[in-house]
């Protein structure tokens, strides 16, 4: 009986554990999508990109 109520407990767990991880992926859609909304309505809410378009310049030095 005790490894009964042991495996009911950890199928339980698994359970949220799986649940918790899609509300989670669920959450990062949205964010996506939102996002992608925004860049395309061209009203980015955001901070912005940070890694715009590149310049010419290289970002560092080059070594002697």
């Amino acid at each position: 009986m005790f490894e009964y109520e042991l495996q009911q407990i950890r199928s339980a767990e698994l359970i949220r554990a799986a649940d918790n991880y899609r509300m989670a992926r669920e959450a990062a859609r949205t964010r996506r999508a939102a996002r992608r909304e925004a860049a395309r309505s061209g009203h980015d809410d955001g901070e912005g990109r940070v890694n715009g378009h590149r310049s010419r310049r290289p970002r560092f030095a080059r070594a002697a």
